[in-house]
């Protein structure tokens, strides 16, 4: 199955901490890491006083069910150092979220796929569409589409 992950990072090496997820990510049994996006420099989303985030996405092929993904997702957030401490749209070493898998509806209290934001976050639309702008995300429309429609500025792809 073709699956789409958001990393998202704004505390420590915000860069050393994507490029390590990306890594993982490609290493990890029953998956193969098909394409990655460039690494944005973001403004934070809802809570606004904080360090700029650093995200991309990238495109995976996988055997894994949904919520085995999620599990080995959270593990890597794990690793890099994430504590979840119930704060929403905080600063964070590495965010992980599984933004699409194909032909799978999820809705239960852990995962809700596609992403419920998928369609009107920024800094998830703008690396999606580098690896998947044709994508249709069910309910939402094409990646292509959903840009168009949302506010890039502040917005700049590293170097």
């Amino acid at each position: 199955m073709r699956a789409y992950v958001a990393l998202g990072s704004n505390l420590g090496d915000s860069k050393q901490h994507l490029l390590d997820a990306i890594e993982a990510l490609a290493v990890l049994p029953d998956t193969s890491l098909i394409a990655r996006s460039r690494i944005y420099r973001t403004p934070p989303w809802g809570k606004l006083d904080q360090p700029d985030f650093l995200n991309a996405v990238v495109a995976i092929e996988t055997s894994r069910e949904p919520h085995d993904l999620l599990d080995a997702l959270l593990n890597i957030e794990r690793a890099a150092g994430r504590e979840r401490n119930g704060e929403r749209w905080g600063p964070r070493t590495l965010d992980l979220d599984l933004l699409y898998v194909a032909g799978k509806a999820v809705n239960s209290e852990r995962l809700t796929l596609p992403h419920p934001h998928i369609a009107n976050r920024a800094f998830v639309l703008l690396p999606l569409h580098d690896v998947a702008p044709e994508l249709d995300v069910p309910g939402q429309g094409k990646v292509a589409d959903l840009l168009r429609a949302v506010d890039t500025q502040g917005c700049t792809p590293l170097a």
